[in-house]
C-alpha cells in the first residue's frame, strides 16, 4: 500500500507534500515503476534515474501553464503518473493504454511530443519565443540528456538560445548514457568535469555555503556572479589544458564552460537525486534573468540492483522478473532476431573484407553491431545519436574504397534524408544502409515505425533497394550489397526472423531480379498473381492457399527489389492475370506498390490491382503487431476478400470470360 502515491492525483497533490514526504513518495514511485513494467516491459531505466527531477519540477511549476519539454520523452513515465494518468500507468506500451512518450493528445500537460532525440531544445526555445512574443509569464523548462549533446540539432538550438530570450531553464540531465555508453569528446569533456575531486569538493563546498544563506542573500549572491567565479577558479584547477593551449588556458579545457561560451548561465554540476538541492535550485532558476542550464547528475536504473548492473539491457526491454531482474526466456525453438542475423553477417563480411565497417549511430545492441564491436572493433564505429553525422562520416569512408555499413533504424534514418540525398546519392557512393525495425514497432508507436522508408529513397538516383523475404536472404543481400558501387538499402522488420537455415557462405543475389516462388500452373482458373515484398511473402502465401480454394491460378513472387523492379517479371505476370495483388509492410502512398502501379501505367498494362499497405495515417502503439496488422486490414484475409470483390466485379461487367481478357 502506497501512502502518499495513493494521495497524488495531480501536480498540485505534489506540492501539499513535505520534503519528507515527497522522499517517501520517491520510494513508492520507484516501486511502482519496477512492479507495473514487469508484465509488459518499456523504458525502466531511464525512468528510475529521473523520480526525483520530476517530483523536484512539479514541486517547482505548475503544468499546463507552465511548460515542460522532454528530449526523446521516453523518461516521461514518473511525469505520466503525477498528472492525473496513475491509475492508467499499467497499460502503458499496451493497446488502447498509455503511449511511451509523451502525447499532446493524451494529456494537456504533455506541451510537447517526442521520440527522437535532440528535439527538445530548439521546440523549447521556440515556446520561450512565442511566449516573448505574447507577453506570457510562464515558465519553460527543457530536460535534455547527455546524449542530446552528440546530436547536432541540440547545438543549433543552444547556438541561438541567448540571442532570442532572457527566460529559458535547461535541465542536462547526465547519466552518462543515451542507450547504450556514450561516445565523443562532449560525453568525455562532461566526464572530466563531474568526475574531477577538485571540481566536485570545490562546487560541494560552495553549494553548502550557499545554501546556509537567507533566500535573499542567496538570490543576491548569485545575481552578482559569485558562483561562476568559483567555477572558473574549479574548472581550472581541475582540468588541465590540451597539448598547445596558451598559458591563460585558451584553447584547452581550462577555458570557460561549454554552456557560457553559447552565452547560458550554468549551474552544477547537483546531485539529481537530492530532493531539497534539487528543489532549491530550480526555484533560484525561475528567478533569473538569463538562459540557464542545470548540470543535474543521475543514476540511470537506481533503485533496482538489475538495472544498475545492466543499464544497457534496462533502458529499454521486453516483460522481466522482478525478483531477479532477468528478462523472459524466447520459446524454445524460436528463429533468431532479424537484427541478431544482421549482427552475426557483419562480423562474417567483416571477416572477409577489411574495407567493410560497421556505423551505428548510438545503438550498437538494438542493431546487434555490438557483434561486431566485440569481434572486430577496429571495424566498428559509434558516432552517437548523430545519424546526419554517420551518413556523412560513411559517404567519407566510401570515397576512400571502403564499404561502409550504416545500421540505423528506418524511423531514425529519416533525421538524416538530406546527407543520403545529397552527400551518398549524388555522389554515387557505395554507402549500405541496414534499416532495422522497417514496418512496425509496435509497443513504441508511431515515433518508431519504420513504415515511409521506400517512398523517401527510392524516389532518388542510383538507389539500390532491397528488402529480404527471409535470414538467407539478408546474409545475401549484404553480401551482394558489398559488391556494388552504389548506395544499396536494405530494410528488414522488428522480431523473430523465419527460422530458415542459414548458408555458410553467401550467395549474390542478381541486381533487380525478382524470385519467382511459384509460377502460374495453367490450370483453367482465373490467374491472380501476388507479389509479397520482403516479410509480406508469408501473407501472400496464405492468401494464396484461400484463393485456390475458389479455383484461382495463382502465381506468387518475391519481389526482392524496390529499386530497381524487375520490369519483365512484374509485366509477364501481370499481362497475364487479371488481379495483381501487391503487399508490402510499408505505407501505400509512395510504397512498393505504388511503383508496381507505375511500371504497369508505363507498359500499358490494364490489369486490376489490390494494394495491401499501411494507410496514409500514423499508426497508433498496440500491445502486438498482429493487432494493428488486423485493425488496418493487412492481412491475407482482406488481401483475398479484396480480390474476390475485383474478380466478381468484373465477371459482372462482362469484361472477362473464362479467366481471359476480352477485346
Amino acid at each position: 500500500m502506497s501512502r502518499y502515491l495513493d494521495m497524488v492525483d495531480s501536480p498540485s497533490h505534489v506540492k501539499k507534500l513535505t520534503m519528507d514526504q515527497l522522499t517517501d513518495l520517491s520510494v513508492e514511485i520507484r516501486h511502482e515503476l519496477i512492479d507495473g513494467l514487469a508484465k509488459n516491459g518499456g523504458h525502466l531505466g531511464p525512468n528510475l534515474g529521473v523520480v526525483e527531477l520530476t517530483i523536484a519540477l512539479h514541486r517547482c511549476f505548475t503544468t499546463p501553464q507552465d511548460k515542460f519539454v522532454w528530449d526523446v520523452s521516453h523518461q516521461v513515465y514518473v511525469h505520466k503518473i503525477l498528472t492525473g494518468r496513475k491509475d492508467r500507468f499499467r497499460t502503458i506500451r499496451t493497446t488502447g493504454g498509455l503511449n511511451g512518450f509523451a502525447l499532446r493528445t493524451e494529456s494537456e500537460h504533455d506541451c510537447y511530443g517526442a521520440g527522437h532525440a535532440g528535439t527538445a531544445l530548439s521546440a523549447a526555445l521556440g515556446m520561450c519565443a512565442a511566449r516573448d512574443q505574447k507577453g506570457g509569464d510562464e515558465h519553460v523548462v527543457c530536460v535534455f540528456g547527455d546524449a542530446a549533446l552528440t546530436n547536432g540539432v541540440s547545438f543549433e538550438g543552444l547556438n541561438n538560445i541567448a540571442c532570442t530570450t532572457k527566460r529559458f531553464i535547461g535541465i542536462l540531465n547526465d547519466n552518462e548514457w543515451s542507450i547504450a555508453k556514450n561516445v565523443g569528446a562532449i560525453a568525455t569533456y562532461l566526464g572530466k568535469l563531474t568526475t574531477s575531486p577538485r571540481y566536485n569538493r570545490l562546487a560541494k563546498d560552495f553549494t553548502s555555503w550557499l545554501r546556509k544563506l537567507p533566500k535573499g542573500e542567496l538570490v543576491s549572491m548569485l545575481g552578482a556572479k559569485a558562483e561562476e567565479a568559483i567555477k572558473g577558479i574549479a574548472s581550472s584547477l581541475a582540468l588541465e589544458p590540451a597539448a598547445g593551449a596558451d598559458s591563460d588556458g585558451r584553447g584547452g579545457h581550462g577555458s570557460a564552460l561549454l554552456f557560457e561560451e553559447f552565452g547560458i548561465r550554468y549551474l552544477g554540476p547537483i546531485d539529481g537525486h537530492n530532493l531539497p538541492l534539487l528543489i532549491s535550485t530550480l526555484e533560484f532558476a525561475k528567478t533569473c534573468t538569463e538562459p540557464v542550464v542545470i548540470h543535474v547528475l543521475t543514476q540511470k536504473g537506481r533503485g533496482f540492483e538489475a538495472a544498475l548492473k545492466y543499464p544497457e539491457k534496462f533502458h529499454g526491454l521486453g516483460p522481466y522478473d522482478v525478483q531477479s531482474g532477468q528478462p523472459a526466456t524466447a520459446k524454445p525453438g524460436s528463429a533468431p532476431m532479424w537484427q541478431e542475423v544482421f549482427g552475426k553477417t557483419m562480423v562474417k563480411l567483416c571477416q572477409q573484407n577489411q574495407h567493410v565497417v560497421g556505423i551505428t549511430a548510438a545503438m550498437p545492441s538494438g542493431t546487434s553491431l555490438k557483434l561486431l564491436e566485440q569481434a572486430l572493433p577496429k571495424q566498428y564505429y559509434d558516432v552517437g545519436i548523430a545519424e546526419e553525422h554517420a551518413v556523412i562520416f560513411a559517404a567519407g569512408m566510401a570515397t576512400m574504397g571502403f564499404r561502409p555499413v550504416v545500421a540505423i533504424y528506418s524511423t531514425f534514418l529519416q533525421r538524416a534524408y538530406d546527407c543520403i540525398h545529397h552527400d551518398v546519392c549524388l555522389q554515387d557512393l557505395p554507402v549500405i544502409f541496414c534499416m532495422d525495425r522497417a514496418g512496425l514497432s509496435a509497443n513504441d508507436g508511431p515515433t518508431h515505425h519504420g513504415l515511409f522508408d521506400i517512398a523517401y529513397l527510392r524516389c532518388l538516383p542510383n538507389v539500390i533497394g532491397m528488402a529480404p523475404k527471409d535470414e538467407d536472404e539478408l546474409q545475401d543481400m549484404m553480401f551482394t550489397a558489398t559488391l556494388q558501387k552504389h548506395p544499396c538499402c536494405i530494410r528488414y522488420p522488428r522480431g523473430n526472423a523465419e527460422g530458415v537455415p542459414i548458408k555458410e557462405v553467401p550467395g549474390v543475389v542478381e541486381i533487380g531480379k525478382a524470385e519467382v516462388i511459384r509460377p502460374y500452373r495453367n490450370n483453367g482458373g482465373r490467374k491472380v498473381a501476388l507479389f509479397g515484398l520482403g516479410n509480406m511473402l508469408r501473407v501472400a502465401k496464405e492468401a494464396a492457399v484461400e484463393l485456390e480454394k475458389d479455383g484461382c491460378d495463382v502465381a506468387i513472387i518475391n519481389p526482392r527489389f524496390f529499386k530497381p523492379l524487375d520490369a519483365a517479371t512484374h509485366q509477364f505476370f501481370a499481362e497475364a492475370a487479371e488481379v495483381v495483388g501487391t503487399l508490402e509492410d510499408h505505407v501505400a502512398m509512395g510504397g512498393y506498390g505504388s511503383a508496381v502501379l507505375e511500371l504497369l501505367s508505363d507498359h500499358g498494362v490494364a490489369v486490376a490491382v489490390v494494394r495491401l499497405a499501411w494507410p496514409d495515417v500514423f499508426v497508433e502503439h498496440a500491445s502486438t503487431v498482429e493487432y494493428l496488422r488486423e485493425r488496418h486490414g493487412l492481412t491475407a484475409a482482406n488481401l483475398v476478400r479484396q480480390i474476390r470483390e475485383k474478380l466478381a466485379g468484373a465477371a459482372q461487367a462482362g469484361q472477362l470470360t473464362g479467366g481471359l481478357r476480352t477485346a
